[in-house]
């Protein structure tokens, strides 16, 4: 038997959400809510079906399959069958002429089926009212991500070392963090809201390989196991003495995500000019962690970070060569990339429970991507690490 999201909970996310939406469209009529990670959150159960959300606060979860499943794992109040979105349609009075869709989410031949049966003339997007009110946490979703933190803190900063060998490739080292992670309960999946983001444990390197081009938007690399699938690790890199050794993951329990990234000198110290890129780094995330309040301007904050910096300090940081990152840290949750962004163009301001994951990191040529990330609770004291407070380069000699 899994554990219920409370009713409770989704009632409150469920009212946040169509109060955002009096706000913002004051005009809304229906919403269609078919993306994964949204219905999770509102219905607290993942189905085939549509979530439809009128104005009046009236809500229905139709569900294709598997309805057995939901009536088994949520408290949503009003969950119905459907064969087709047909079913939904007789029995939905409303049939506006503009309904809000997650238009990030949702094919394009999905939505044409779906207005088949609901034929709206217009479509317009709700990802950004869902995901500013999932941004919140509350007590409840901020106890999921203590837990996948401390999961978090104990692996990398307390087992990894323990694991890694001479002669063992990315690969092999990805699924000895894999194993450990999900024997202390790790859900074993890693859940992105950008397009065509896929991940496998991790971004790991040895070495320069933690500054291999990808397409991920990221101040890190990975070389990964071909082209076809540039993630997990090579299986021909091979740990070496002297590797400095870089892996930025994410660690989820029910649902709820952290990120992390830790970092490891294996068999001696790296060159002096890396340790010391690294010590600025840390200092840059201690800051950082300190402007984590409510109220705080996310892009005042990444202003006043980087207008502080050396030009040299500023090469290669936050990326390698021209691949800069242009945000200093993220949201988290459901998704390991949510709002806020610590980032230019991010302007509403932090509230209490937010969950930030800050990641200042410098490329060093010849050795590879040194920092640090933690996920940080937003409070009226600061940002407080769920993840740890290892400064990072742990000595396995």
């Amino acid at each position: 038997m899994h554990n219920r999201v409370p009713a409770s909970e989704l009632q409150d996310r469920m009212n946040r959400f169509c109060a955002r939406m009096d706000i913002d469209n004051p005009e809304w009529e229906m919403a269609a809510i078919f993306g994964k990670i949204n219905l999770y959150y509102f219905t607290g159960t993942i189905q085939d079906g549509v979530l439809l959300v009128g104005r009046d606060r009236s809500a229905v979860f139709w569900v294709r399959r598997s309805l057995e499943r939901a009536m088994e794992e949520s408290c949503f109040p009003d969950i119905r069958p459907m064969r087709s979105y047909r079913d939904a349609a007789l029995e939905t009075a409303l049939h506006p002429h503009r309904i809000f869709m997650e238009t990030e989410v949702v094919p394009l031949a999905l939505a044409e089926r779906f207005r088949k049966h609901f034929p709206c003339t217009e479509v317009r997007s709700m990802d950004l009212q869902a995901a500013r009110v999932r941004s919140i946490k509350s007590p409840y979703e901020i106890a999921l991500l203590e837990k996948a933190g401390e999961i978090h803190r104990v692996v990398l900063e307390e087992e990894v070392p323990g694991i890694l060998e001479e002669g063992m490739s990315e690969a092999e080292f990805a699924v000895a963090v894999y194993s450990l992670m999900v024997e202390r309960g790790h859900q074993g999946i890693v859940r992105f809201g950008r397009f065509n983001t896929e991940i496998e444990v991790g971004q790991i390197g040895f070495g320069e390989s933690s500054l291999y081009p990808t397409c991920f938007d990221g101040p890190g690399g990975c070389y990964g196991a071909c082209p076809g699938a540039p993630v997990l690790g090579s299986q021909t890199r091979r740990l070496r003495h002297g590797d400095l050794v870089f892996i930025d993951n994410s660690c989820g329990v029910e649902g709820y995500q952290t990120d992390k990234t830790m970092n490891y000198m294996f068999g001696r110290p790296i060159p002096n000019e890396a340790i010391e890129a690294h010590r600025g780094c840390v200092e840059i995330l201690d800051e950082l962690a300190t402007l984590l309040r409510p109220g705080a301007i996310p892009s005042a904050i990444y202003s006043a970070i980087m207008e502080n910096l050396e030009p040299g300090f500023l090469e290669h940081f936050m990326g390698f060569g021209e691949r800069r990152a242009s945000f200093l840290g993220h949201g988290t949750g459901l998704v390991v990339d949510e709002i806020p962004v610590i980032a230019m163009g991010f302007d509403d301001p932090l509230e209490e429970g937010m969950a930030i994951a800050l990641e200042p990191k410098r490329g060093v040529p010849g050795v590879g991507l040194v920092g640090i990330e933690n996920t940080y609770v937003v409070t009226p004291g600061g940002g407080r690490s769920i993840t740890g407070r290892s400064r990072g380069l742990i000595p396995v000699y």
